[in-house]
């Protein structure tokens, strides 16, 4: 049973309350506050001065896919031309060039994400080619995970063959919702014979740990609709499993418009279809990671949760704690002590400026010391549920004045039995976990400002 509060607020009044436009966090400041500001020269400078006996991660965009999903948030578009897909690899290992001159040195990779899009709409030869030429520029030596984010109704073995080739470790599934009317509302027909037999396959092939990414919140969706696609995908024993609300944010992603406000289910039934979701899985046995992952005990991503080691990133939670993250490809963010940066988003602008062999930045965002302040506080609300505000100050050498501005915002989550706080820690209690990014905006002073350019909180 969801907890209640001590002020005796009812769920439906608890959203209303609490239910506003925050960012997801997977980064502070947000992507929302970058601007041109930040562009080539800086990434480069940043790239210089990298330290180089740590290693770094590598993210690789492929902005592809073979059919267009209605809710999709990413930057993609349906492609059918090999030679589009050809002709950017190639772009991908220049820009590489581009990064590896920058850096004046072979780095060393401790991860490498593919990530969409749908990278497995790389024929299997040109993802073994860019991972050749990933290795000729880049130490890959302790290059502990190789990951890739997949759509199975495309995937092929010839592609799972090859991805064990270049040692793919973790692999995440998009399946989403598997009933049919909710699939054709989203334009996304997927059965689950096909997620069954990818799974198969791609364990065959050396792939230790399986994401699979759900939805709630869609249009026509139910909470029998969720349960029973955790029903059939639970039968799987994927190592983790990602829950994801869905973001309607039509004004951003035109393509949005295609799905009918009417046909979406209102904030107290997306709430109980999370929350349903998240008794099933905790039952099974999956452990609940932060705001909306799971993973069986056995896997890294627990061990991190219960070690206190949990990460953040653009992919999600995490285990990879690199403090630099290089990103190849259009729309790709870059993140490094300096600040972060992002390549044009457009395609025709990415591949004109590698083509000049310039760094394709287009925004990005300097941080300062406040920041990394603030960003470390998120952070760890985030992943903790809990955060020593005084003992960061300490660390990173800031007054805590600078987040002064929070002291009064959490007054009412205290109230209502959503935080608690003593001596400037905070700790989200059970209650409060599902509004944890009501709580981060608390201590972010641009959440305001940008509010409506993010989806709601429940």
């Amino acid at each position: 049973m969801f907890p209640s509060s001590p002020t005796g607020l009812t769920t439906r009044e608890l959203i209303e309350r609490y239910d506003a436009h925050a960012p997801r966090y997977t980064s502070y400041p947000t992507a929302a506050q970058f601007t041109p500001a930040v562009g080539a020269g800086d990434w480069g400078r940043w790239l210089e001065v990298v330290d180089p006996d740590r290693a770094v991660s590598l993210y690789l965009h492929i902005p592809f896919c073979k059919r267009l999903c209605w809710y999709c948030g990413c930057n993609t578009r349906a492609v059918n031309r090999e030679s589009v897909i050809t002709s950017y690899v190639d772009l991908l290992l220049r820009e590489a060039d581009l990064v590896v001159a920058r850096m004046g040195r072979r780095p060393r990779v401790g991860s490498i994400h593919f990530g969409g899009g749908t990278p497995n709409m790389l024929p299997p030869a040109e993802l073994e080619r860019l991972h050749a030429g990933l290795a000729s520029r880049f130490d890959l030596t302790d290059c502990f995970e190789v990951a890739a984010e997949l759509d199975p109704e495309v995937l092929t073995e010839d592609w799972i063959e090859a991805a064990g080739r270049i040692g793919l470790s973790r692999a995440s599934l998009g399946v989403q919702d598997l009933s049919p009317e909710v699939q054709a509302a989203v334009n996304r027909p997927e059965r689950f014979e096909t997620i069954q037999w990818a799974v198969a396959a791609l364990r065959e092939q050396g792939v230790t740990s399986i994401n699979l990414d759900l939805m709630y919140g869609l249009p026509l969706q139910t909470i029998e609709h969720v349960v029973s696609t955790l029903g059939l995908v639970t039968t799987l024993s994927p190592e983790r499993i990602a829950l994801f609300g869905y973001a309607h944010v039509p004004w951003m992603k035109s393509h949005q418009k295609l799905i009918r406000d009417e046909d979406l289910p209102g904030a107290e039934t997306r709430f109980a279809q999370s929350q349903a979701a998240t008794r099933y899985l905790t039952g099974k046995g999956w452990r609940a990671i932060g705001l909306d992952h799971f993973a069986l005990p056995h896997d890294s991503l627990a061990a991190a949760d219960r070690a206190g080691r949990l990460h953040r990133n653009f992919q999600g939670y995490t285990t990879d704690a690199a403090e630099v993250l290089i990103g190849l490809g259009a729309s790709a963010i870059s993140h490094a002590p300096g600040g972060y940066a992002q390549n044009h988003t457009v395609e025709r602008d990415w591949r004109a400026a590698v083509e000049r062999g310039e760094l394709p930045i287009a925004r990005g965002v300097a941080l300062t010391g406040r920041d990394a302040f603030i960003g470390e506080i998120i952070a760890r609300l985030m992943c903790d549920f809990a955060v020593d505000v005084p003992a960061i100050a300490r660390k990173r050498g800031r007054d805590e004045s600078e987040v002064a501005g929070a002291w009064p915002l959490l007054r009412r989550f205290r109230r209502d039995g959503l935080v608690q706080v003593e001596e400037g820690r905070v700790q989200i209690t059970p209650l409060g976990r599902p509004f944890v990014r009501a709580v981060c905006a608390a201590f972010d002073p641009d959440a305001a400002r940008i509010q409506q350019r993010h989806a709601r909180v429940v």
